[in-house]
């Protein structure tokens, strides 16, 4: 029993904290102090990029999953560097035509640093005012409905 309660408590310290965010078009898990290869990003090298798009969260003891994000999660990214992946030959060929055609490819990519994941507690003050905005937003648009 003692092995599978030190292989247990050593599996919770490995995952303890991790987010399923996307970007991009794809959904990463990221991990703290985790290098990842996204797309290209327009950003300068040592730039801080937060990710709101947080669809799961994993915390120590709870995993909160978002409809369809979750709210208030932030996910602290540092641009490391910019660079391009290997080259993907491409290659189109029509049969008893002669045509032939022969391309390359490499993709433009963004090396990040997840700094930190976090699940921040300041949504009451932010919801509220969105909520303001839109109770002055739909006596307007029901003027231009008339």
């Amino acid at each position: 029993m003692t092995n599978s309660k030190k292989s247990s408590n050593n599996s919770s310290k490995v995952n303890e904290l991790y987010a399923i965010a996307e970007t991009s078009g794809q959904q990463f898990w990221f991990e703290v102090n985790k290098y990842y290869d996204i797309d290209r990003l327009e950003a300068k090298e040592k730039d801080k990029i937060t990710l709101e798009k947080v669809l799961l969260l994993k915390d120590k003891d709870s995993i909160t999953i978002g409809k369809p994000y979750v709210k208030d999660a932030k996910i602290e990214l540092e641009v490391v560097s910019h660079k391009r992946d290997k080259k993907i030959i491409v290659y189109k060929m029509r049969p008893k035509k002669k045509t032939r055609r022969k391309m390359g490819h490499r993709q433009e990519l963004t090396r990040v640093m997840v700094k930190s994941i976090s699940l921040g507690k300041s949504a009451p003050k932010s919801s509220s005012k969105k909520e303001t905005v839109k109770k002055e937003t739909k006596p307007k648009s029901e003027k231009s409905k008339n």
